[in-house]
């Protein structure tokens, strides 16, 4: 059995998780291939980090989801994570943050480990319920898949982090737990001999003052943008990156440019 939690050598160069700088952080849980850090106040994860094996991935339909159910973390308090009182009778997903498809590599026993690693409510974030279909959000359930079919992709192997931004005046749901308006993702891999980096924002528009009659505006927007913006908007800074991936592929674009299809993505 694998060691757990994430491989920061995986793609044989130091590649550590974001730095929150001087706010202190909230639980490190280890899980197989990803590591969650909680947020120390909002009860939903602050980043996730995990690496995906392409040569050694399970597809998704292999490993059955049937009879996973999700749940707390025991290692922490319950009271430290949004559970499924937020869920109840609306229509917010439970929406993973590490894909879970991305988890599923290594030996069987790994990758049904990660399986249901995967539905701890720690690697979990409220979402709307088509946050991975509706309309030009759908690229954002797509991004993995379209860099491992990418012809020059070294080794098949991706590192990626990601999460909620977690902003003060989210809207508050139910007095349970504030809903992330936007989420981030950041992908990293080596092409044509090149250590590459991509970032991404994606916007999901909450009208709170109908949710009551649960009728949301669900409007998803995926962004590619540079990663300064991401740092800006998240609060992190990822100083591993900015020591490893060369600086003209960090300012890529120049601003946000709104992604409609993976293929428009320049990987």
């Amino acid at each position: 059995m694998a060691e757990l939690g994430y491989d920061s050598d995986f793609l044989d160069t130091s590649l550590a998780p974001p730095d929150s700088g001087e706010v202190p952080g909230g639980a490190l849980l280890d899980y197989m291939h990803f590591t969650v850090r909680m947020h120390p106040t909002r009860r939903l994860a602050w980043w996730v980090a995990w690496n995906i094996d392409g040569l050694r991935l399970f597809p998704s339909e292999s490993i059955t989801r049937s009879g996973e159910r999700f749940g707390p973390d025991p290692r922490i308090p319950a009271s430290d994570q949004t559970l499924d009182d937020a869920y109840a009778g609306n229509r917010l997903d439970r929406g993973h943050v590490a894909r879970r498809s991305d988890l599923l590599w290594g030996t069987l026993d790994e990758a049904r480990a990660a399986n249901s690693d995967s539905f701890f409510f720690t690697n979990i974030t409220p979402q709307m319920d088509d946050f991975n279909q509706s309309g030009r959000g759908g690229a954002w359930g797509l991004l993995e898949n379209a860099v491992l079919a990418q012809d020059g992709l070294e080794d098949r192997r991706l590192t990626l982090v990601a999460g909620p931004v977690l902003r003060e005046d989210d809207p508050t749901y139910r007095g349970i737990v504030q809903v992330p308006r936007e989420h981030w993702k950041v992908v990293v891999y080596r092409m044509a001999g090149e250590l590459r980096c991509k970032a991404f924002v994606l916007s999901q528009r909450l009208d709170l003052a109908r949710w009551d009659e649960q009728a949301f505006l669900d409007d998803f927007d995926t962004y590619l943008v540079p990663l300064d913006l991401l740092e800006e908007r998240t609060g992190l800074t990822f100083a591993s990156l900015r020591a490893t991936v060369p600086a003209t592929e960090l300012r890529r674009p120049a601003g946000p440019m709104l992604v409609e299809e993976v293929g428009q993505v320049a990987w």
